[in-house]
């Protein structure tokens, strides 16, 4: 018996979805249009949790604004997965470097670092209470290659935000190479952990193929797009700018079908975020798995 989908999106307010006449007329504010989204949906993943930590403020309320069984995923800060961080994205209590607009982790004391995980995970503390929490993705820099010292890295943060739940999305071809996918997918397997499928744009170093695999009783299915003239833009509207053809959509409907007879629930995300291309593909995708009988209602 195949486990339970639920397929979503990676923003609900983004701007440019905002634009795109995807919100009936007159649902204009932030608790109005989370709402709407929850007759539409079944799961969201939060991304400005990327830029700015989360505040148990919102959590409350985003608990507050939706049903009892909706889910939310929360995209790690990116201080806490090796990215860059805008020192203005740092709680102001904390000491940083003097004179840098950005910081990793490696340029803070390590008591500050602490306070960091400590900081993000219990803002989250109150969708997890409530059973709105779902898998916070940790999605690793294009540096961040296969090797031990990494490996090691990903049970740490598995470890620091423990009761809560990691999904792990690399964006570094070794991962994932064909003499290494199998050490990979054992490892995130034995720990389990997670491992999230991508759909993305092939032939870069950040390229990762289409491997379909659970490697827990979690299963995550994350779309970007295929947009290859601008992977490598700097804008992440630019990046994500694509729509997908119900035909290519088609070629995930087995592929999702294999996780949900492997895990006991399947997380569809799609992170092509521009206007309303994700919503659209969203519902494409449910519609799709509905006839299938693999989601029981699609919007």
């Amino acid at each position: 018996m195949a486990g339970r989908v639920l397929i979503g999106t990676s923003s609900w307010t983004d701007k440019s979805l905002l634009q795109s006449g995807w919100y009936p007329e007159g649902v204009s504010s932030a608790e109005e249009r989370l709402r709407y989204y929850t007759t539409q949906f079944p799961i969201v993943e939060v991304d400005s949790s990327y830029y700015f930590p989360p505040s148990e403020q919102n959590s409350e309320l985003w608990v507050e604004r939706t049903p009892d069984d909706f889910t939310f995923n929360i995209k790690a800060f990116s201080l806490l997965t090796g990215h860059p961080t805008r020192a203005e994205a740092l709680y102001k209590d904390l000491d940083r470097p003097v004179g840098k607009k950005s910081v990793y982790a490696k340029d803070l004391e390590p008591s500050a670092v602490d306070e960091v995980w400590e900081r993000f995970t219990s803002a989250l503390w109150p969708l997890y209470q409530a059973g709105r929490l779902g898998v916070l993705l940790f999605q690793f820099p294009p540096w961040f290659h296969i090797g031990r010292k990494n490996k090691d890295y990903i049970l740490e943060c598995a470890r620091r935000v423990a009761p809560l739940q990691i999904c792990v999305e690399f964006r570094n071809h070794t991962w994932m190479t064909a003499d290494n996918q199998t050490e990979t997918l054992d490892f995130l397997e034995g720990h389990g952990l997670p491992y999230v499928c991508v759909d993305m744009p092939q032939g870069f170093k950040s390229s990762l193929p289409p491997v379909v695999a659970a490697t827990s009783d979690l299963a995550v299915v994350r779309f970007h797009g295929r947009n290859t003239d601008q992977w490598q833009d700097k804008s992440v509207q630019r990046r994500f700018q694509y729509t997908y053809t119900k035909a290519e959509l088609g070629e995930w409907v087995p592929r999702v079908g294999e996780l949900a007879a492997a895990a006991t629930t399947t997380h569809v995300m799609m992170n092509n975020c521009y206007r309303d291309s994700a919503q659209t593909n969203a519902g494409d995708l449910a519609r799709l798995l509905h006839e299938y009988g693999l989601v029981e209602t699609s919007p």
